[in-house]
């Protein structure tokens, strides 16, 4: 990737200059230069190792200077002529290609660094040593948002995030797959979930209005420390696979907020199958129609408040009474008793989960 970073700003260049100016790497060899045709080329009068310790070299109508900023360098400048304008050209795109290479380095090997570090694909031992190397600040909080792209359009989903997240210091805009874009966030150690769901909420909202794009937000837990990016990352990837199949028509979901759904989620197939045995009667939760599941929900969301659910359903006090002394009759539990209600409520969601059948990380 140097090579064509040093390539396009030697093209840039050659036109200011007007000369033949290119770069050696420490084999020597020309890797970047305005003449097309001399690239891998080898100078073997010039060292790399040579120049670091020289300010200036001449060879052959030559100018060279290793890159400035460092004791040891592995890419070194030249620029046609031996005179002093030469002598300042080669110093000055010295500087120039250093800092260039050095801003790079740092942008993508962070942000390769970030992206082992929450896909587990780095040792916990070398986690701290490659952030002190790169200069990472490891003890600020953060969060990591997955955001998911169900609808494909033309516009690159990747970018809008990035653009929306200037701050490449703070921020890691990271591509996962296809369809997966880790944001991974600098917060405030006391920020609450409802902040963290606002933020979602843009995210989704801009590329909805204004590109068309549906997408998918999970939230992960902050954590203090980069070592635990790599769980805010799992919990985020189970916000999404919870949310979508407990909470489908949200477009994000918290892990924080994912309650009973989220040990439901971590229950073994076969446990719950021997679950929903024990409650229902063989063929009990089958037998139960739309509009009874539908009268159940509303139950629920009442709080089993028989007056307030029959408001709401538009029905008489009578008929709904009569509804739930149906579902007693045929799964044995009385709904309107809070205990019979919470195992009714979890085995309709242990049913919801193994009918959904999701992923799991």
């Amino acid at each position: 990737m140097s090579n064509r970073l040093f390539q396009g700003v030697v093209v840039q260049m050659r036109d200011a200059i007007d000369r033949t100016i290119g770069v050696i790497d420490e084999s020597s060899t020309i890797i970047a230069c305005s003449e097309l045709g001399r690239i891998g080329e080898t100078i073997e009068k010039i060292s790399t190792e040579t120049l670091s310790v020289a300010d200036l070299l001449i060879s052959d109508g030559y100018t060279y200077r290793a890159f400035t900023g460092v004791t040891k360098s592995d890419y070194a400048v030249f620029v046609e002529g031996t005179d002093e304008l030469a002598a300042k050209y080669v110093s000055l795109l010295s500087i120039a290609l250093y800092n260039i290479k050095q801003y790079y380095d740092e942008k993508y090997d962070r942000g390769n660094f970030m992206k082992n570090v929450i896909l587990d694909n780095i040792l916990p031992g070398d986690i701290y040593l490659k952030a002190r190397e790169l200069r990472f600040n490891t003890d600020v909080t953060r969060v990591v948002l997955l955001i998911r792209i169900s609808t494909r359009t033309d516009v690159s989903a990747y970018d809008v995030v990035q653009n929306l997240f200037p701050d490449k210091n703070k921020d890691f805009v990271i591509n996962i797959n296809e369809t997966d874009i880790a944001l991974i966030k600098e917060i405030r150690s006391n920020i609450e979930t409802k902040d963290l769901e606002k933020l979602a909420r843009s995210i989704v909202d801009t590329l909805s209005g204004e590109f068309y794009t549906h997408a998918f937000v999970g939230i992960g837990t902050t954590v203090t420390g980069i070592k635990d990016l790599a769980r805010s990352f799992k919990e985020a990837q189970v916000a999404l696979e919870v949310g979508k199949v407990f909470d489908t028509d949200k477009t994000i979901v918290s892990y924080d907020n994912l309650g009973i759904a989220r040990l439901i989620y971590q229950l073994p197939t076969t446990l719950c199958e021997m679950f929903l045995k024990e409650v229902f009667k063989k063929g009990a939760i089958e037998s139960l129609d739309q509009e009874t599941l539908f009268t159940i929900q509303r139950f629920f969301e009442n709080n089993l408040n028989v007056s307030e659910t029959s408001r709401k359903l538009f029905v008489h006090r009578n008929t709904l009474v009569y509804r739930l002394e149906k579902i007693k009759k045929l799964t044995g539990l009385d709904l309107r008793e809070f205990d019979h209600a919470i195992v009714f409520k979890v085995a309709l969601m242990v049913k919801k989960y193994l009918s959904a059948n999701p992923v799991k990380y």
